[in-house]
């Protein structure tokens, strides 16, 4: 048998899916050769984004396919030229390479617009442009003494990606968007509209309607000033454009092969060019006249040409543009016929402006065919939806939506044939093969079938359909929290109880593998603190801890943080209140009247937290870790001290309970209310916990949570002694604590357990399960142990090295925090006011301890 030697022009996500589907078929007497222009692996450009989060992210593709002896993977060299009548293709090394079968693979290029200024901006495409936008992000805030401002054309989804990176990176965001509105080519205007409100409430501004049209710089070269084509000038330090993707075709052009007008080499639906021995797949490829910039059609190109290659007959039929992804913390969702193009079809819209949801439903006329869908806001459907694309609903498509309060469908009552994964074309058919065939964990699953191993946008469906089927078989289900823990959050706890764990490195290592996620990470973090009476971020323990936790503050829009001292009950004196007020005249700080009936304090620099800790606690405060998943306040009304109507003392039972479970850590915020009569003025029955005073004793409310989805507290039990509701509510919240899943709210957590309220009664009231003494003991150990931890903070100068703005200079503040005047106080400083010089302080400097600073 002669050996065929097949050659991949390019190293990106199609040329490593072309090769594990030949890899993994079998690719017989043949010789694989992939020229990566790149200097890495193949990696995965859709996870682009986490780099700018984590500048060690490791984002390459399953480098299993690379050991394969009749592959060769030659890194940082690309093809240059093609010679079509020897079959040959040289390279930038110089080396001139055989093929009888080659495969462009070549992707695309960011544009940048031949404007004025051009050459000054970045772009938004590769590893190596996004780690040269994290240093000039460094470099210029080095250099300014302040965040830069960096404006990002292109609102679309790599517009969207990294102007929400260079967010997170702590830069000043802006997008510049031709269309009308944010993901125009994705979005119907309702959407947009709706994402463009939420993106801008996360600090980024927005300019639509617009683009650049010459960009402004200084002597040294660097961007000043964006004018745009509507004449407004945007101040600019750094200027990205990510405004879609342009073939890389230059290769095929210069060999004579066939190109769109637009770009692209021209394929037919067996992805083969007008040379019938070379083939494109990927952004490459146009198909119809047209590139596609979305990895589940690349994926299905490669398919297509592996099965080609070894003697099938597979074609490319369609383009899946199916999207989902979540920018700046919003989640945004597409598939189908999103804009109703198609004749006759029907749009069922839900849209919660308030909320910022969006959600709508494209069907056929007669309401009975899905079309295609759009959400915003909340994407919770889409997992489920996509999959019936061009079928038949079950019921009124508005029962879909879950903004109206509909469930989201599950994946039980898929079709076989229907796609799971578009990313993989993984039917629902093969998951249950899958599932038949032994796969009964969520990581085996993935592994087994590649569904959710590429964007992971299906991961949800994938796993109803695997705990449908299990439960179908009458299998055990997994609820395993993570990849690294197969226990779920109330197997973990007790495990890490029984084992008596105090560490994650013990726990990792006795209960799990890896080196752990955001996700299983900070629920260690949080099983440890409620188990143990240690400081929070002392040994290890505070790389497990969410931002707010690390800092012991909540973080705002502008990099500062929020103070918020505990004011059990509402009740504070006049001196604690004149406290208060000289801290905040001093810091400069904004100040706030909560729902809670505390006192929030804004703007404190992350330097200066310590300083104003330091006041705050010598006068009788501690904190009241509204930054925590933990008791955020206990509110009440004056009850029976002086209203006519109370009949119980609200206040004083409010600041027991409040001063009894500060600082216990759950899996979500707890709020508490107790009312002194039925007039409930302190709301108790929207809360996690409310009490309402009887002529007996008090009634006591579970399960109240205003928030997204608000509801209800119902009654427990009535007329208790002050003993014997403390008691209650000791058992009530250790058994939540123990049982319910990461960030489960009570009114949750109630409606998931098998037997719902009366199963909490029973454990709570009855004591059912026999744990009333082990709960009540627990909460005994937590009261005994608990310390403020901003008091532990200031006793210690190593725990206080965290409190720094720049660790080179710790007695540096931070420049960049800028104010201005509105209505007496003193607020962040937009953008436009910025630019306009409208600045009007920056906040005092006030050090803290620096002679105990290393």
């Amino acid at each position: 048998m002669t050996t065929r030697r097949t050659l991949i022009a390019g190293g990106g996500p199609a040329a490593h899916r072309l090769v594990e589907a030949l890899v993994s078929r079998g690719a017989g007497d043949r010789l694989i050769t992939v020229l990566a222009e790149e200097p890495h692996q193949p990696y995965d450009r859709v996870q682009l984004s986490t780099r700018l989060a984590d500048r060690d992210a490791d984002l390459t593709l399953d480098p299993g396919c690379w050991d394969d002896p009749a592959v060769s993977l030659r890194i940082g060299e690309r093809a240059v030229s093609i010679d079509r009548a020897a079959r040959t293709v040289t390279t930038s090394n110089g080396a001139v390479l055989d093929y009888d079968d080659l495969i462009l693979a070549t992707g695309s290029a960011a544009p940048v617009p031949d404007i004025p200024g051009s050459d000054a901006a970045l772009v938004y495409r590769t590893l190596a442009d996004v780690d040269a936008l994290i240093a000039e992000v460094a470099a210029r805030r080095e250099g300014l003494g302040r965040p830069p401002r960096v404006a990002v054309a292109g609102g679309g989804l790599l517009g969207l990606e990294a102007a929400g990176g260079v967010a997170a990176l702590g830069a000043e965001a802006v997008i510049i968007h031709s269309g009308g509105w944010l993901m125009s080519a994705q979005l119907d205007e309702g959407a947009g509209q709706a994402l463009g409100r939420l993106i801008a409430a996360r600090g980024i501004d927005l300019h639509l309607g617009t683009r650049p049209q010459r960009i402004l710089c200084d002597d040294d070269g660097r961007p000043t000033t964006v004018r745009c084509t509507d004449g407004r000038s945007v101040p600019a330090d750094i200027v990205v454009f990510a405004i879609g993707i342009r073939a890389r075709d230059e290769l095929a052009r210069s060999a004579g092969i066939d190109t769109a007008e637009r770009g692209g080499v021209i394929v037919d639906d067996a992805c083969r060019s007008s040379d019938p021995s070379i083939w494109a797949i990927g952004e490459v490829a146009a198909i119809d006249g047209r590139t596609i910039g979305l990895v589940a059609p690349a994926n299905a190109m490669a398919e297509t040409v592996a099965d080609r290659l070894l003697g099938g007959d597979a074609t490319f039929t369609t383009v899946d543009d199916a999207t989902k992804l979540k920018l700046s913390g919003v989640d945004v969702a597409s598939f189908g016929d999103a804009l109703a193009r198609e004749p006759g079809a029907l749009e069922i819209v839900y849209a919660d402006p308030a909320r910022g949801l969006y959600q709508k439903l494209v069907v056929s006329d007669d309401a009975k065919t899905l079309l295609g869908g759009v959400f915003v806001g909340d994407a919770a459907p889409y997992a489920g939806l996509r999959p019936l694309l061009g079928r038949t609903l079950d019921a009124e498509p508005a029962a879909y939506l879950s903004a109206a309060g509909a469930e989201p469908p599950s994946g039980g009552a898929l079709p076989d044939d229907a796609f799971v994964c578009s990313c993989n074309n993984i039917t629902a058919g093969s998951v249950r093969g899958a599932i038949a065939d032994g796969c009964h964990e969520l990581g085996a699953l993935k592994a087994c079938t590649r569904a959710g191993t590429q964007c992971g946008s299906c991961v949800p469906l994938v796993k109803k359909l695997l705990e449908a089927e299990l439960t179908a078989v009458g299998a055990t289900v997994s609820h395993a929290l993570c990849e690294h823990f197969d226990q779920s959050r109330q197997e973990l706890f007790e495990s890490v109880r029984v084992l008596a764990l105090t560490s994650w490195e013990d726990t990792i290592a006795r209960l799990g593998r890896g080196r752990g996620c955001d996700i299983c990470k900070p629920v260690v973090g949080s099983i440890l603190a409620s188990q143990h009476g240690e400081y929070l971020l002392d040994a290890g323990r505070g790389t497990l801890q969410d931002t707010n936790d690390r800092a012991l503050a909540n973080m705002q829009k502008d990099g500062t943080y929020s103070v918020v001292p505990r004011i059990p009950g509402g009740e504070i004196t006049p001196e604690k209140l004149a406290v208060i007020a000289r801290v905040a005249q001093d810091f400069g700080l904004y100040t706030k009247i909560t729902g809670g009936q505390r006192i929030d304090l804004f703007g404190a620099r992350l330097d200066q937290l310590p300083a104003i800790w330091e006041q705050l606690i010598e006068a009788g405060f501690e904190s009241g870790q509204a930054y925590g998943k933990a008791l955020r306040n206990v509110k009440s009304c004056v009850g029976s001290t002086w209203c006519r109507y109370g009949v119980q003392d609200s206040v004083g039972m409010a600041i027991a309970l409040e001063l009894r479970y500060r600082g216990l850590r759950s899996p979500h915020k707890l709020k508490f209310g107790v009312s002194g009569c039925a007039r409930e003025c302190a709301e108790a029955r929207g809360k996690d916990v409310g009490v309402i005073a009887t002529d007996k004793g008090w009634n006591l409310y579970v399960g109240g949570n205003g928030g997204f989805q608000p509801a209800h507290a119902q009654l427990l039990a009535s007329d208790l002694d002050d003993d014997t509701l403390v008691r209650y509510i000791d058992r009530y919240l250790m058994y939540y604590i123990r049982t319910a899943d990461r960030l489960q709210r009570t009114a949750r957590w109630i409606e998931e357990l098998d037997g719902g309220l009366d199963h909490v009664r029973d454990v709570v009231v009855h004591d059912a399960l026999g744990l009333a003494e082990e709960l009540e003991s627990a909460v005994a150990a937590h009261v005994d142990a608990y310390e403020d931890e901003w008091a532990a903070t200031l006793r210690d100068p190593e725990r206080l090295r965290r409190f720094r703005s720049f660790v080179n200079a710790p007695t540096q503040p931070d420049p960049s925090i800028a104010r201005v005047a509105e209505r007496g106080q003193l607020r962040p400083a937009t953008a436009q006011e910025r630019a306009a010089g409208a600045v009007l302080v920056a906040g005092p400097t006030i050090p803290v301890r620096t002679e105990e600073l290393p």
